[in-house]
């Protein structure tokens, strides 16, 4: 692991001076995935990073969460509610949808929890603008593969550190970077409605697509799933800079 993030912090300087800015942020929401990316820009620019947490609707747990990372890390850190935000343009856009007689009440939880990941994703070039950084993107190998992360939402990032490990090594990183043990422990959640957990969502288990993305056999139902989400999600996947093991 001390070899790992050697590595991804060596990367991580060569991006901000390849880029020619002056440092590093990401978006903290009290995850596995965002706290490992806090710590390591952290690493990386101790004096040039920020965490930015940007709470609509969020748990006190996963705020909790949050705060205890941007604690632990020593980070920079600033927070934007965007809860107001969110429901004013959500629910004007809603008004026109109902307007033209159009509105799909089927699609309307996923079309909200989307916006939520997009307003953030501006928020975060925005102050990224102010101080010069590269907003640094939280996606994981599983989450890559599988496409489970928004289109121009927590998509929407300058550079991927962690793409090419598991959830399971993300975990590992995790226990060497001295994340805080709750987190570390707990279910993998975007957080976008009550109980609601990512393995639920995609149908499948973290450690289910680790042992795929690793070779290993695995049940065909399962497979298929994984299968079809890579092939329906293949349009997200474009040329973000993403570092590469050795």
């Amino acid at each position: 692991m001390e070899n790992e993030v050697n590595a991804i912090v060596e990367w991580l300087q060569g991006q901000v001076k390849q880029a020619g800015v002056d440092g590093l942020l990401v978006g903290v929401s009290g995850g596995l995935d965002s706290a490992v990316v806090a710590n390591l820009i952290k690493r990386a620019c101790p004096d040039n990073s920020l965490g930015v947490m940007m709470p609509i609707y969020t748990s006190d747990a996963n705020l909790d969460d949050a705060k205890s990372v941007i604690e632990k890390s020593g980070i920079d850190s600033m927070t934007v509610d965007l809860t107001d935000t969110h429901n004013v343009m959500y629910s004007q856009i809603q008004s026109g949808l109902k307007e033209k007689g159009q509105f799909n009440k089927e699609n309307d939880r996923l079309a909200g929890a989307n916006l939520r990941a997009r307003l953030r994703m501006g928020t975060l070039y925005t102050i990224a603008t102010n101080y010069n950084y590269l907003v640094v993107g939280t996606d994981n190998a599983a989450e890559w593969y599988t496409g489970y992360f928004t289109k121009y939402g927590d998509g929407g990032v300058d550079i991927l550190p962690i793409v090419e490990f598991t959830k399971t090594e993300v975990r590992e990183l995790a226990k060497y970077l001295e994340v805080p043990e709750q987190i570390v422990a707990k279910k993998p959640s975007a957080d976008l409605w009550e109980n609601q957990t990512d393995e639920a969502e995609m149908g499948v288990s973290y450690d289910t697509i680790d042992g795929y993305l690793k070779g290993q056999e695995i049940a065909a139902g399962d497979k298929e799933i994984i299968e079809t989400m890579h092939r329906r999600t293949s349009h997200k996947r474009d040329g973000l800079p993403q570092f590469k093991r050795s």
